[in-house]
């Protein structure tokens, strides 16, 4: 009589739900930015073609555990505060910006740059020699980007082509930065 001790077992084969518990797992790592796509991708051919629970388990390895109800309440209110000093930083360097008026509507562009014909000359390295223009179309402020070098940005934003600007915005020349305000 035999027993089962004598016969060599092969480990039990994956089952779907840890091989889906897997894909998951790495799912969220590239969805919080922990993970590249070409990781991401990588390791999820090999989570498909896995054949042991230690196989999953090295795919996931460097990955944080999943945070409970408590650590997802810290987080997001870390998150709310770091997001409420940011808020307050930037607006106490708004008031600090210096004003760029908003000339009268006239039917000619204002121009931008270092030019020395240009509307308003910015003098300035960032600053292209014709760097934007500023008109009125259909009743509001349009602000167009003449292929600068260091770009030209409303809000924060890059302006590729145009842009709507109005009374408060934040524009930059290159590193130019000022605040729009109506006479």
């Amino acid at each position: 009589m035999t027993s089962s001790f004598e016969f060599p077992t092969s480990p039990a084969r994956l089952s779907d739900a840890e091989r889906d518990e897997a894909l998951r797992a790495l799912r969220e790592g590239v969805a919080h930015g922990r993970l590249s796509h070409d990781t991401y991708v990588r390791r999820m051919e090999l989570a498909l073609v896995a054949r042991r629970a230690d196989q999953l388990a090295a795919l996931t390895a460097d990955l944080p555990p999943e945070q409970g109800r408590l650590g997802r309440f810290v987080t997001g209110s870390v998150g709310a505060v770091s997001a409420f000093t940011v808020r307050v930083r930037r607006a106490w360097q708004a008031e600090r910006l210096p004003k760029l008026l908003l000339p009268a509507p006239a039917p000619y562009p204002l121009r931008i740059g270092r030019d020395p014909a240009s509307g308003l000359r910015l003098s300035h390295d960032t600053v292209s020699r014709r760097h934007a223009e500023l008109r009125m179309e259909g009743g509001q402020w349009v602000l167009r980007d003449l292929g600068s070098t260091n770009g030209t940005n409303v809000n924060g934003r890059r302006v590729i082509g145009a842009a709507i600007v109005r009374d408060g915005d934040h524009v930059s020349f290159g590193s130019m930065k000022f605040r729009l305000a109506v006479q």
